[in-house]
């Protein structure tokens, strides 16, 4: 099963460790670009209406400035450094010792800067989105599409199922050729969007927390002990099915 995230706003940075090395991240493919887009941001970080170009708040003056440091700070596992409201109702820390296991081997995380990585993936806590359009690089959403779709194709294998819990700025930056499709689920949450990243955090620790369903049918049969569910079929040949969750009291 592969279980795809988007990254959250909210990041930890490191105190201490080592820095960033781009080479020992997972996915070498795409090694090339993340150069790029890294010494980009670190550079456009460092200039006047950084924010602008960044897409972030103006106010975020702090982590703005880390960003000029990517190359030089320390980094640490992604599963530490991505703290938003997902990651904190998925609970990481808290999982046991197979659960955590399932966790690193199903879960990549979608990323603006670094395209897509695995929890295991030493990182620096970064600020810029993937609606920015940097100067030499080019719209990050788009920029990223052609070098993850054989990537994450790879990533999704020939069988098991894809859970696709992005938001749809990051589902954009990949959507799965029709013969994925046909096994990858959408996750949708009714409400709003702080409560879906929370659901989906409830839903990835649920699934990391048992052996992987192998249809979309029995994976809202597993969900439906914990949720609301409800299973849509594709509309067509290439959609994917879309599953609604709702957490239970």
């Amino acid at each position: 099963m592969l279980i795809l995230l988007p990254p959250s706003e909210g990041k930890t940075p490191a105190r201490r460790g080592r820095p960033l090395d781009l080479g020992s991240l997972s996915f070498p493919e795409l090694t090339p670009l993340r150069e790029d887009t890294v010494r980009a941001v670190a550079a456009i970080s460092a200039e006047p209406g950084a924010p602008e170009v960044l897409r972030v708040s103006p106010n975020l003056v702090e982590d703005v400035e880390r960003n000029t440091r990517l190359l030089t700070g320390p980094a640490r596992v992604a599963a530490d450094v991505y703290s938003g409201v997902l990651y904190k109702a998925l609970d990481l820390p808290s999982l046991d010792a197979a659960a955590r296991r399932r966790a690193n081997r199903s879960i990549v995380v979608m990323s603006a800067l670094f395209g897509a990585v695995r929890l295991t993936d030493r990182i620096p806590a970064y600020r810029v989105h993937a609606c920015a359009d940097l100067p030499g690089i080019g719209h990050l959403e788009r920029v990223w599409r052609p070098h993850l779709a054989p990537v994450l194709e790879r990533a999704a294998g020939e069988r098991g199922l894809v859970v696709d819990c992005r938001s749809s700025t990051y589902a954009s930056m990949w959507r799965p050729p029709a013969h994925v499709a046909r096994r990858t689920v959408h996750v949708t949450v009714p409400g709003a969007s702080h409560m879906a990243k929370h659901t989906r955090g409830l839903v990835t620790r649920d699934l990391v927390g048992r052996e992987a369903p192998r249809t979309p049918e029995a994976l809202a049969d597993a969900l439906s002990e914990r949720f609301a569910v409800t299973l849509t079929p594709p509309e067509r040949p290439g959609k994917t099915w879309q599953l609604a969750a709702t957490a239970k009291d």
